[in-house]
C-alpha cells in the first residue's frame, strides 16, 4: 500500500512540473520571446497575425520610373474588379456587378468556387465602371487600379533589375535593417538605375487590401475589408528620367522587328543631351540576369561598354587632319591601296579620292596616311582629338548629391581608349590601324552619339543625362539634375563646321556609305563604321552614328550590331526606320 501511494505521488510531482514546465513555456511564448523566439528571432505576434490574415498587395510602396512625361515605364495600370473569397459563403449582388462589367454572373461565382486569396478578374474596367462598383459599397467588391508590368520590357539595361538581396542589405542598409525600416527581403537594386538610385527608391511600407480570418478561412471580425498604406505624402519617390516613351517604343520595336542579337541604338536630344531612347541587346536573361551570354552579362548595357569602332574613328582622324591644317583641298590620295600600301581587291579600289571624298566613301588609305604624317610630330594626336570629342572619359551625368560623392546616373559605363601600348605609335602599321578605328581602339556607343551631337552643336561638350529630376510623391522635386559640362579641350567651331559638311556628304554624296538615307524626311548627317573582329570568320561590328535633321540638327543616334556577318547586319535598316519614325511622331 505504501508503495502505491509512493508512486502516486511521484506521479503527481511528475504531472505538476509538466504542467509547470508547459506554464513556463507559455509565458514565454506569450510574454516573454513574443517579437524573438529562438536564436533566429522569430517574431510570434506577426507570424499569428500573418497565418490569420489573407491580403492582396496593391503596390509594393518602391519608387518608379517615368518618362519624361509622367508615364510609368516599368508597369502599365488597369483598372480591375477585385472579389475577396469570403464572398463565396455570403450573399452578395452578383446580379448587379456582373451587369456594371459585363459578365455573367456564373463567371464570376465560379471564379470565388475554392478560392483562399483575393480574386483578380482580368477584365479591364473603365474608370465610370469602377465608381459604379465602388459605390455599391460591397464588401469584399473593389474596383482597383493594379500596375502590371509590360509585357514587353522597355530600357531594361538602363533601367535595371531589382530583386531580394540579402548581401546588398547588410553590406549598404545594415541600420534600416537594425531599425526594422526594411526587411531581409525587401528588394533592392542589383543593376542600371535601379542600382544608381536604389537609396532614393527604398519602400516605406506596402499598400494593401486585407482582412483576417479564421481556420475555415472565415472572417473573424466581420466582413470589413481594411486597406493599409503609407500616409506620407512625399513617399514613395519618383525617377523623371528623360526617356520619351513613344520614341522608347519606337527603338524598341524597330531592334525587335530586324531581330538584332548583340548591340542595340541611343537616340540623344542635342539641344540638352538627353537620352530619349536607349535599349540593348541581348534582352536580360530574367533567371540568370548575370549569366554570360556573348561573354558579357545578359545584364550589362552594350551601349556602355567599350566596343571596337571601326570606320566611325575617322571622325576623329578627320577633325584631327582639319585642326592642324594638314587638309589641301585639291590634293587626292590613292584609295586602290591598303592601308599597308598594297593593292586592294579589285572590287574595293576606289581609285583618287579628295579628303572629302575618302570621308564619305570611307577610304582607309587616306585616314592611315594622314595619321602616320600627323603622329611624326604630336605622338600623342590621336588620343587628343579622341578626348576633345568625348569619346575616352565616362560621357555620363555624373556629381554630388546630397551626401553621396561623385553620383553617376550611369553605373557600368567604361571609358574608352585608343592605345594599350606607348610603343605602338612608333610602328606605322599599327598607327594606320588604330586611325580607321582597328587594333586596341574601343569607345562606348554613348560616347559615340555624344561625339556627334557635339559636333552637331558646334563642338559644345556636354555630359549626357538619362533622369532630369527625382519627385515626391505629391510631384514637388526632391532633386533637379542640371546640365553638366563635360570637361576638358574640344574642337573649334570651325572644325565642327567643317565636320558637319564631311558628316552630310556621307549621306548626300552619289557613292557616299550612307546614300541609302537620301530618302528619309528628315536630312541625315553621319559615318558608317565596320570593325573587323575574326578575319577568318568575316566577324565585325556594324556601326551607323549620326544625327538629323542635318540642317536643323535635333536628334543624334548610334546604332551598332555586334559580333554579327557584315553581309546581313541590320544596322542601316534599323537606323533608317527609327529617324522615319521620329518624323511621323513629331508630324501627327
Amino acid at each position: 500500500m505504501k508503495i502505491i501511494h509512493k508512486r502516486i505521488y511521484i506521479t503527481l510531482i511528475f504531472i505538476l512540473l509538466l504542467i509547470s514546465g508547459l506554464g513556463a513555456r507559455l509565458v514565454q511564448l506569450q510574454l516573454v520571446s513574443t517579437e524573438s523566439f529562438t536564436d533566429k528571432k522569430i517574431n510570434l505576434i506577426e507570424g499569428s497575425v500573418k497565418q490569420r490574415t489573407q491580403e492582396m498587395v496593391v503596390d509594393d510602396g518602391r519608387g518608379k520610373f517615368e518618362d519624361k512625361n509622367g508615364q510609368s515605364l516599368t508597369a502599365i495600370t488597369h483598372n480591375r474588379l477585385v472579389l475577396f473569397p469570403f464572398l463565396e459563403k455570403m450573399k452578395w449582388p452578383v446580379q448587379q456587378v456582373s451587369e456594371i462589367v459585363g459578365m455573367q454572373p456564373k463567371e464570376l461565382t465560379n471564379r470565388l468556387a475554392n478560392a483562399k486569396t483575393p480574386v483578380v478578374i482580368t477584365k479591364e474596367l473603365s474608370h465610370a465602371q469602377v465608381e459604379k462598383i465602388n459605390a455599391l459599397k460591397v464588401p469584399g467588391v473593389f474596383g482597383i487600379p493594379l500596375k502590371d508590368e509590360r509585357p514587353v520590357p522597355l530600357a531594361e539595361h538602363l533601367i535595371g533589375l531589382e530583386a531580394q538581396s540579402k548581401q546588398i542589405i547588410e553590406e549598404k542598409y545594415s541600420d534600416k535593417l537594425k531599425n526594422g525600416a526594411i526587411k531581409s527581403t525587401t528588394p533592392v537594386g542589383i543593376s542600371g538605375m535601379q542600382r544608381a538610385f536604389d537609396e532614393f527608391l527604398l519602400p516605406e511600407q506596402e499598400s494593401k487590401l486585407l482582412y483576417h480570418v479564421d481556420r475555415l478561412g472565415g472572417p473573424m471580425f466581420g466582413i470589413d475589408v481594411k486597406y493599409t498604406g503609407t500616409a506620407n505624402p512625399y513617399y514613395p519617390v519618383s525617377v523623371r528620367t528623360t526617356l520619351d516613351l513613344s520614341a522608347q517604343e519606337l527603338v524598341e520595336n524597330t531592334l525587335n522587328h530586324y531581330k538584332l542579337k548583340d548591340g542595340g541604338a541611343v537616340l540623344i536630344d542635342i539641344k540638352n543631351n538627353k537620352v530619349i531612347a536607349m535599349a540593348s541587346r541581348p534582352s536580360i536573361n530574367k533567371k540568370d540576369p548575370f549569366k554570360k551570354q556573348n561573354g558579357s552579362d545578359s545584364v550589362e548595357n552594350r551601349l556602355l561598354t567599350p566596343q571596337t569602332p571601326g570606320s566611325i574613328f575617322k571622325t576623329v582622324t578627320a577633325a584631327a587632319a582639319l585642326e592642324q591644317n594638314k587638309i589641301q583641298p585639291s590634293f587626292t590620295y590613292n584609295c586602290d591601296k591598303s592601308i599597308y600600301g598594297n593593292n586592294v581587291e579589285e572590287d574595293h579600289q576606289k581609285g583618287q579620292l579628295t579628303f572629302e571624298e575618302s570621308f564619305a566613301q570611307s577610304c582607309n588609305a587616306t585616314f592611315a596616311q594622314l595619321a602616320k604624317e600627323m603622329i611624326i610630330s604630336n605622338p600623342n594626336i590621336l588620343e587628343q582629338y579622341a578626348d576633345k570629342l568625348g569619346l575616352i572619359q565616362p560621357v555620363g551625368w555624373r556629381g554630388d548629391v546630397f551626401h553621396f560623392e561623385h553620383f553617376k546616373q550611369f553605373l557600368g559605363e567604361k571609358s574608352g581608349r585608343v592605345w594599350t601600348n606607348e610603343r605602338e605609335k612608333k610602328v606605322p602599321n599599327a598607327v594606320a590601324q588604330t586611325a580607321i578605328g582597328q587594333l586596341d581602339v574601343k569607345v562606348t556607343p554613348l560616347a559615340v552619339a555624344n561625339m556627334m551631337a557635339t559636333i552637331a552643336r558646334g563642338g559644345e561638350k556636354k555630359q549626357v543625362k538619362a533622369v532630369d529630376a527625382l519627385e515626391y510623391k505629391n510631384n514637388t522635386s526632391l532633386y533637379t539634375f542640371k546640365e553638366h559640362e563635360l570637361k576638358g579641350d574640344t574642337i573649334n567651331k570651325a572644325t565642327a563646321a567643317s565636320m558637319q559638311q564631311l558628316l552630310k556628304g556621307v549621306v548626300q554624296s552619289e557613292k557616299g556609305t550612307g546614300r541609302r538615307f537620301q530618302t528619309l524626311p528628315y536630312e541625315v548627317a553621319g559615318k558608317s563604321g565596320t570593325a573587323e573582329i575574326n578575319v577568318k570568320d568575316d566577324v565585325v561590328n556594324k556601326w551607323f552614328a549620326g544625327y538629323f535633321p542635318a540642317d536643323d540638327p535635333k536628334y543624334a543616334m548610334v546604332v551598332v550590331d555586334l559580333n554579327t556577318k557584315s553581309a546581313i547586319s541590320p544596322t542601316n535598316s534599323v537606323f533608317y526606320d527609327i529617324v522615319k519614325g521620329m518624323y511621323d511622331l513629331n508630324t501627327r
